[in-house]
């Protein structure tokens, strides 16, 4: 089993930035992918970032590219999702996942596990 907690969500101003985290713990921190996904009140859960805990490779969504970082810290179990220069339309509750078997990065669907998710809100 595989326990997933997100922090350092919250309230900022549009063009701040914030870092969430999400420390893993019981199943070793391996596998294919961990990733962030968000879901805003009255839409779907979408795609972020991902990174391959194998190669270190990163995906993001196009709404996040150059704005977002995704990164490890394998010694702490901990991925991390440094967002810069927010949007209000960032604003959603964002979850990590764990991948432990094959699938595509960017589909919910394909994740094994999940946190409970911080809230982000970015105001204008």
């Amino acid at each position: 089993q595989v326990q997933l907690v997100e922090s350092g969500g919250g309230l900022v101003q549009a063009g701040g930035s914030l870092r969430l985290s999400c420390a893993n713990s019981g199943r070793a921190f391996s596998g294919y992918f961990r990733g962030w996904f968000r879901q805003a009140p009255g839409k779907e859960r979408e795609f972020v970032a991902a990174i391959n805990l194998s190669g270190g490779s990163t995906y993001y969504a196009d709404s996040v590219k150059g704005r977002f970082t995704i990164s490890r810290d394998t010694a702490k179990n901990t991925i991390y999702l440094q967002m810069s220069s927010l949007k209000p339309e960032d604003t959603a509750v964002y979850s990590c996942a764990a991948r432990y078997y094959s699938g595509h990065y960017y589909n919910p669907a394909d994740y094994d596990y999940w946190g409970q998710g911080t809230q982000v809100t970015v105001s204008s």
